[in-house]
């Protein structure tokens, strides 16, 4: 007996299945059962586990589990690793708020050792949570053996590969302006400060200062810049070498007194409006608009100004060498500002190079050690020595200050008459993808990863990789490869892996150690000479891996470089180091690269699939993966960012608890292409539990009720094909057609056109259409061949549809399939996830068929919509319908379903043996090829109860209730 149900409870149903699984070993037996010659191979991205799963999660790893589960029903062996990611900012972050610490206190209020250890606590903080939430929505991954980023084997693998890096002369350590993030403690790599939302809108006060020449009685350069707070550190101003610039006479606005200032003539009218040679300073009056000038004393090239010198415009710190000259620079442009450009190379990469090139100096003071520092420190603070903003934060770190130092600075230059202009300024300025504050350009010695230079070689890999959506692939991801830069690798940091190199005190001599035995035979000779007893810590992490000390070939101490690499370098290198490659598993290795498959958010671009591909291609000269799948942000159902702050985030939890995994699943993938931006709503979800699974669930029902009457087990044999009637012929041949376009839809990674398709299926051709012209057919009394018939057919359709599912809906897929297949014993198989997706069998499929049924199912739609919109109700019988055709084809095809029309739409006579009541449109689309053309009825009779225009289910399995 096949099981009967009172109701659908989707979640009822996944608890159920999940406790099948679990005894089963349904998932292990998926793998065992594979050939491993016939592998398929996906990498998981280690998600962190110190945060709670979000609703994004739940669409991530659907994804992921889609493919492969579909490329084990096409008979491959696909084993999904898990990982976790365990060091990184998110971890630091959350300890430091739990202690109530910044990175200033670690090693004081602190150590290094019981920072790390509460670190080490803390990374698994919600693994619970996360095995939970995985189990729940069926991402099928193995949790019992996963690589952890924080593990001896998995940093030694990590250490193996910059080594290779080293080796090839692709690292180098330079002084040089990075971004840097004070709210994190750290500099960031260029591909994190181009994360999304990485760069935001904001007002800042701009300022336009005046830089006196020295000499003068009152001539000026005008400056403009947004950054007010790095004026105390300036030592140069740009011009440009062709640029042609004005010396303009007039009065400063807020004091009156004469000025003659400098700027680009290209920017003249944004500054001064008319020539007035009787101009009084009362005239000139403060306000950011055009202010009018006495007169123009001198056109001239930027060249000609170049190696003028000027007084220092804020001294609180002098330089030590040569500064405060206009230097020539090739990023000058008039598009903005003045046309001259205030450098502090302290704080801007072209400001450092040109300071460079030019032999001008920074404004640099001592820190505690003694070393020398920026006139901001690395909290973003100005230093003691500048003496009016000692202390203060010169962006907003989340302090509570009466106003920003900005426009303290700039009311002092005002006061002191150095200030020709101010105003807000809305620009673009970048924040810490993490922290969500905004980024310094800081100066900071870094190891850094060649990686422009193997940007070409990058980029034609990149070639051969199908990237869905294929705009990703050739936009976002190829553009960035195109304008690569060099990988800022170190972090100076505490919890994460260290950087496994040791140099000499003067910086000559060093060496990269690729793997503990190599460590160990280091420290060996390093205790020779040395006269130490020093053994390879147990643990590899800061601050043991700090206390070894290594020997030159000349007998040198040489001390480990205190930095730790850059956590996406430990996430890209998850191929290897998940094997702890190629120190074991070389076999295994070879058989699992490259990944046949990956998936994440459109966020991983440049952090994740960049750093698998970097090192890909810079170590082995291959690629990581060859299909890559990025989805899209899910939002709210409004279209703005989900926030727990705004109250507008969805708990995966709840979600899923309520609904069940294959509605959440199911709508998600099918709502919006996966690549796309998703507007998450509940109600989407109840409208996929109610349209698709209620109407699969009310077509088992449907097909239990009578096979149970009936005893039908699916033992007799199968009825061959000429013996069916028509419509089971029709029915099985879409089924057919929709296996080779579900098949071929996820084979080519789109999984959103495979869930339209089997909906559609299900709701137009199955249910409103098979189901209820069919119906009688199960009801009548004797047991015939052509009740038979019906039987073996929609059980064939329900029994194929639970393995076209499978992939995104495996619970209710498993739960279909094991009650019709538990009881027919009709496939060997435990499990729909054992099965196989099987070709289609080209024999059953009748495309003029098809076409034959479409017309009589759009016709039939067509006039019963028109006797809705003329009120006529569907009991009143039509005299006549006319249909506009174009070719004799059409009027065949529909001849062959005449009947099936008439009596659907209850009309006397199609018209159809009679061509005088045809009439074809040679210049226009046939009815049925074009929407806007309609059919025209004509009708007799008096009114009477009409049945809905759209039969739905309740009409289709009324018998069920």
């Amino acid at each position: 007996m096949y099981k009967e149900y009172k109701q659908l409870n989707l979640p009822e149903i996944d608890r159920e299945v999940l406790a099948f699984w679990d005894k089963e070993r349904i998932f292990e037996k998926s793998i065992a059962e594979r050939d491993v010659e016939n592998s398929y191979v996906f990498y998981e991205g280690p998600p962190s586990a110190n945060g709670m799963p979000g609703i994004h999660h739940v669409m991530a790893r659907t994804i992921k589990d889609i493919f492969c589960r579909y490329h084990t029903m096409k008979g491959q062996r696909v084993e999904r690793k898990g990982g976790w990611d365990t060091h990184g900012l998110p971890i630091e972050l959350s300890v430091e708020k739990e202690l109530g610490i910044t990175k200033d206190d670690i090693g004081k209020t602190i150590s290094v050792d019981d920072y790390n250890r509460k670190c080490r606590e803390t990374v698994m903080m919600y693994k619970d949570r996360w095995d939970d939430i995985t189990r729940k929505i069926g991402y099928w991954v193995d949790l019992d053996n996963p690589y952890i980023t924080y593990e001896n084997d998995y940093i030694e693998s990590v250490w193996w590969l910059l080594q290779q890096l080293y080796n090839k002369n692709l690292m180098y350590k330079g002084y040089t302006i990075q971004p840097y993030s004070p709210a994190a403690g750290t500099g960031l790599s260029s591909h994190e400060l181009n994360q999304p939302n990485a760069y935001r809108e904001i007002s800042d006060t701009s300022a336009v200062a005046m830089f006196k020449i020295v000499g003068s009685d009152n001539e000026y350069f005008l400056a403009w810049t947004t950054t007010p707070w790095t004026l105390p550190s300036n030592t140069a101003v740009a011009l440009g070498k062709d640029i042609t610039y004005l010396k303009v006479r007039s009065f400063n606005r807020y004091t009156g007194t004469p000025m003659v200032v400098i700027l680009a003539k290209d920017r003249f009218s944004h500054y001064f409006s008319e020539q007035n040679p009787d101009l009084k300073p009362e005239d000139v009056k403060p306000g950011n608009k055009p202010m009018p000038y006495i007169e123009i004393v001198a056109e001239m090239k930027g060249s000609e100004l170049e190696g003028i010198e000027y007084e220092q415009l804020l001294p609180y710190v002098k330089p030590d060498g040569p500064a405060f000259k206009a230097l020539l620079g090739d990023f000058v442009s008039t598009e903005d500002g003045t046309g001259i450009v205030h450098i502090a190379p302290t704080f801007g990469a072209d400001d450092f190079r040109i300071a460079k090139q030019y032999g001008i100096v920074p404004l640099m003071v001592k820190d505690e050690a003694g070393n020398p520092m920026p006139l901001v420190d690395k909290r973003g603070r100005f230093v003691a020595e500048v003496t009016d903003f000692a202390g203060r934060y010169v962006k907003d770190y989340g302090q509570v200050e009466e106003r920003p130092v900005d426009v303290d600075i700039v009311i002092k230059l005002k006061e002191e008459d150095k200030l020709f202009g101010s105003e807000k300024y809305v620009h673009s300025y970048p924040h810490c993808w993490r922290t969500d504050r905004p980024v310094l350009y800081y100066p900071l010695d870094s190891w850094f990863i060649k990686a422009s230079s193997m940007k070409e070689r990058m980029f034609e890999l990149n070639q051969t990789i199908n990237w869905k959506p294929a705009a990703t692939g050739e936009g976002r991801f190829g553009k960035w490869l195109e304008n690569l830069q060099d990988w800022n690798l170190s972090r100076s940091r505490y919890w994460g892996i260290p950087l496994p190199i040791w140099r000499s005190k003067d910086g000559v001599q060093e060496k990269c150690i690729g793997s503990i035995q190599e460590l160990q035979e280091e420290i060996s000779k390093a205790n020779a000479v040395l006269g130490k007893t020093q053994e390879v810590p147990k643990d590899l992490h800061r601050p043991y891996i700090d206390e070894i000390v290594l020997v030159a070939e000349n007998g040198e101490a040489l001390y480990r470089e205190l930095d730790l690499i850059d956590v996406w370098f430990d996430s890209g290198s998850m191929p290897y180091a998940q094997w702890h490659y190629p120190f074991e598993n070389q076999d295994k290795f070879r058989f699992r690269y490259p990944a046949d498959f990956i998936a994440e958010g459109v966020d991983q671009t440049r952090g994740w699939f960049y750093t698998l591909h970097a090192i890909a291609v810079m170590v082995f000269d291959s690629v990581a993966f060859k299909n890559v799948v990025s989805n899209g942000l899910v939002l709210d159902k409004n279209g703005q960012k989900m926030s727990k702050r705004l109250g507008n985030a969805a708990d995966p939890f709840e979600t899923v608890a309520k609904y069940g995994a294959d509605a959440t699943r199911w709508y998600m993938i099918s709502n919006a292409q996966v690549w796309d931006n998703l507007r998450f709503d509940l109600a989407g979800i109840e409208e996929t539990q109610r349209k698709l699974f209620g109407t699969l669930y009310n077509t088992y029902s449907f097909f239990t009720l009578y096979a149970n009457i009936d005893d039908f087990r699916h033992m007799e044999a199968d009825i061959p094909m000429w013996k069916r009637p028509e419509i089971d012929r029709w029915i099985l041949s879409a089924l057919h057609s929709l296996v080779n376009e579900v098949d071929a839809d996820y084979a080519n990674y789109e999984s959103t056109n495979a869930t339209r398709k089997i909906m559609q299926f299900v709701d137009e051709n199955l249910s409103n259409w098979y189901v209820r012209l069919c119906r009688r057919r199960f009801w009548k009394g004797e047991y015939t061949d052509d009740k038979i018939s019906a039987y073996q057919t929609l059980y064939e359709c329900l029994v194929t549809l639970a393995k076209l599912m499978a992939p995104v809906a495996p619970f209710f897929a498993e739960w279909l399939y094991r009650n019709l297949n538990g009881v027919t014993r009709h496939e060997p198989h435990q499990s729909v996830h054992l099965t196989l997706i099987e070709e289609s069998s080209s024999d059953l499929i009748d495309k003029q068929l098809e076409q034959k049924m479409e017309y009589a199912q759009r016709i039939s739609s067509l006039v019963l919509s028109l006797r809705k919109k003329e009120k006529i109700r569907v009991r009143q019988p039509l005299q006549k319908v006319f249909l506009p055709v174009l070719d004799e084809k059409f009027i065949e095809l529909v001849d062959g379903v005449k009947a099936l029309i008439e009596s659907e739409v209850n009309v006397k006579d199609s018209g159809i043996p009679d061509r005088r009541f045809w009439f074809a449109q040679k210049t226009h689309q046939a009815q049925l090829q074009n929407p806007r053309q309609t059919p025209r009825a004509t009708h007799e009779g008096g009114p009477g109860n009409h049945r809905p225009a759209q039969p739905g289910r309740d009409q289709c399995h009324r018998k069920i209730k």
